[in-house]
């Protein structure tokens, strides 16, 4: 309350001004008519900037309490409620959150350019040699030159063909030993069908297609020291890239993972990869020099580090790419590479033995096209429709990648009519928007028949699926990775009749994911596998 005298002479002021008397008035209800005033212009002011809607926030964590173990799940929660353009605070990062197609094709098309940058985070600074890959490298020139040699001499569709033969050896070894486990395991067991773990088999193929195709061997040989190394390397990495960083929304609290020991985890592991690839990239240097294979003329021949080597010594002067980069270019095709073949091929599998109709409708066409063929050939592929129908159906609802790779605005924006600003952060749901039911009618069902009849492609043209993104920042493997997964599955429901183990139903699986940023199973698959009498 004012003093006395004070209020006194307010009044009289105020009957001078007004000459209008006035009751005695406390101090205290002029206050509180400031402080709505003020409130009011605050709340008019927010209407009127047209930023995305957002639910509340808490004091330095934002909304990070609202992202739960399953972020995409989450995330469309929230969408659901807010809409497909939402605004979201990690920490102090102001965070766009994309949930529809339509929004998408803004971000990846309308403004492809001014959401071409990626924010920065801890994991490629450190294991990537501060983001010195493809995947992460800020946009600019240095990015450029990257995305060209991928494109023209490492992913051309010349080189991705180059490959088939590596392909074709590590699907027919993955059959043999399917094959020679239900030998063992029946005989071993009487009583009870053979079980296989699908799991472990699509990750050990996908990492020893990308050994090959990359390093030109594989890897995964445990009774070697390198073998023990590279596998220990490759479960890190994977590990770590579903972990979220605090440091990485909440800078002041970056002493965490210090204290907790994840700063130390991630620097031992970056130190193992560096290793290993400076070991594998002098080997290939000293069989160059001396004469033998590694490095021939036979473009067909050359793996990965063959090429980027060559780049190198071709463009010395102007040193497109040097040893860190090329390092750091392989480190990126077996993150992406390997998880998505893998993860796609679990999935594929997992929804075939939950729906018996679309597996029997898989098989009979795989069968019809192939006859009494022993092997199945990249020719044989083209002709099966249906098959690329399945695949198309688990990337609109298994992703590998869920919440695409972020993007960051590089100028203010507007997106649906939102005011967007620099520097924000872009996750684009591309599990949500394949669930969207404005896109998709019976968006949860498993129909792989939609997409016979469709022009809707996975290659970044169609924004209702999305799951390798789109745009500049696109994945460039789309080809290497579909060339692997169309081969294993034709082959492994040609050659075997598959159901699950101890009598359960299709009900009976469980389709539960993995926590954090990618979305593997969370439990492996396994199943029995019978061969099928024509083929063998």
């Amino acid at each position: 309350m004012m003093m006395p005298k004070v209020q006194q002479m307010l009044e009289l002021k105020l009957n001078e001004t007004f000459s209008i008397p006035l009751q005695p008035f406390p101090f205290q209800y002029i206050f509180l008519a400031a402080i709505f005033f003020i409130l009011l212009h605050r709340w008019s002011s927010y209407r009127n900037s047209s930023v995305p809607p957002s639910p509340p926030k808490l004091p330095i964590i934002g909304n990070l309490h609202q992202v739960g173990s399953l972020p995409h799940r989450s995330l469309q929660t929230l969408s659901q409620r807010h809409g497909p353009v939402m605004l979201l605070h990690f920490g102090s990062k102001p965070v766009l959150v994309i949930s529809s197609a339509e929004a998408a094709s803004q971000i990846f098309k309308t403004h492809d350019l001014i959401f071409s940058d990626r924010p920065k985070f801890i994991f490629f600074e450190k294991i990537v040699y501060n983001s010195k890959d493809i995947l992460s490298a800020p946009y600019g020139d240095y990015w450029r030159q990257l995305r060209s040699i991928c494109v023209l001499n490492l992913l051309s569709n010349k080189r991705v063909h180059s490959f088939h033969a590596v392909r074709q050896e590590e699907t027919r070894l993955m059959i043999s030993n399917i094959l020679q486990s239900c030998s063992v395991l029946s005989s071993s067991s009487s009583s009870s069908s053979p079980v296989l773990n699908l799991s472990n088999i699509f990750m050990k193929l996908s990492n020893d297609v990308i050994s090959r195709t990359a390093l030109g061997r594989k890897y995964s040989d445990l009774r070697e020291d390198r073998g023990k190394m590279f596998m220990k390397i490759v479960k890190d990495m994977s590990e770590f890239f579903t972990r979220v960083n605090i440091g990485d929304y909440i800078p002041w609290l970056a002493w965490f993972t210090r204290l907790s020991g994840f700063d130390a985890e991630l620097d031992d592991l970056a130190k193992r990869a560096d290793a290993f690839l400076n070991m594998v990239i002098q080997e290939h240097i000293d069989k160059s020099n001396s004469g033998i294979d590694g490095m021939n003329d036979n473009e067909e021949q050359k793996d990965f580090v063959d090429v980027l080597l060559a780049v190198q010594k071709e463009n010395a002067a102007r040193v497109l790419v040097d040893r860190v980069g090329i390092k750091a270019i392989i480190l990126d095709i077996f993150a992406a590479g390997s998880e998505t073949s893998f993860t796609t091929l679990e999935w594929v599998m997992s929804e075939l033995m939950r729906n018996p109709r679309v597996m029997t409708k898989l098989q009979n066409e795989v069968r019809e096209v192939v006859g009494k063929k022993e092997d199945i050939t990249e020719d044989d592929l083209v002709e099966m429709n249906y098959l690329k129908a399945v695949i198309k159906e688990t990337f609109r609802l298994h992703p590998p990648l869920p919440l695409l790779v972020p993007r960051m605005s590089n100028k203010n924006v507007k997106i649906n009519g939102y005011n967007i600003t620099a520097k924000t952060q872009v996750m684009v749901n591309a599990w949500a928007i394949g669930r969207d039911p404005k896109s998709y009618t019976n968006a949860e069902q498993y129909e792989p028949e939609r997409f016979l009849n469709s022009a809707i492609d996975y290659k970044g043209n169609d924004f209702e699926l999305i799951p390798f993104g789109s745009g500049r920042r696109g994945c460039p493997g789309i080809q290497f990775t579909i060339a692997l997964i169309e081969i294993v599955l034709a082959n492994i429901v040609h050659k075997f009749n598959w159901k699950l183990p101890d009598g359960a139903t299709a009900e009976d699986l469980d389709m539960s994911e993995s926590t954090g940023i990618t979305a593997s199973r969370k439990y492996p698959l396994e199943v029995v596998a019978r061969p099928y009498s024509s083929c063998f």
